[in-house]
């Protein structure tokens, strides 16, 4: 399973993406709006981790282009805005779960999992002998 993490933190997005490359998914990091919605267009991932305050283009816009050009690939928010009008907001927006920092490596790692779990598998996608796709 391929998963886009779109986070300008350094720390946390290594982070992220060494929890979810040791749990045998294939993350790609970067650290931009506009490049994290170029590649997310592309529609080559299972699940994209996405941060809400990202240069270039918020991590709001990039949910909004994604979901507005029709785009069904799970999107989970992490991202340190934890008022409740953030998070309606995001959920509203098409958000398929928000996740706020700090947070559970293991949480995060569960959620990701339920997420996938529920989306709809694409031709090829999906666990292969076991080893989720990698």
């Amino acid at each position: 399973m391929k998963i886009l993490v779109i986070e300008d933190d350094r720390t946390v997005g290594e982070y992220v993406k060494r929890g979810l490359d040791e749990h045998l998914y294939h993350a790609d990091l970067v650290s931009d709006g506009l490049e994290g919605l170029r590649l997310a267009s592309g529609g080559n991932y299972d699940l994209i981790v996405l941060d809400l305050r990202l240069p270039g283009m918020t991590g709001l816009e990039v949910l909004r282009t994604l979901r507005d050009r029709g785009t069904t690939t799970p999107i989970l928010v992490l991202t340190a805005q934890d008022a409740v009008d953030f998070k309606v907001q995001a959920l509203r927006m098409g958000a398929d779960d928000y996740v706020t920092k700090p947070f559970d490596r293991q949480e995060l790692l569960a959620r990701v999992e339920a997420l996938l779990r529920r989306a709809p598998t694409q031709p090829g996608a999906g666990v292969v002998g076991g080893d989720r796709g990698r």
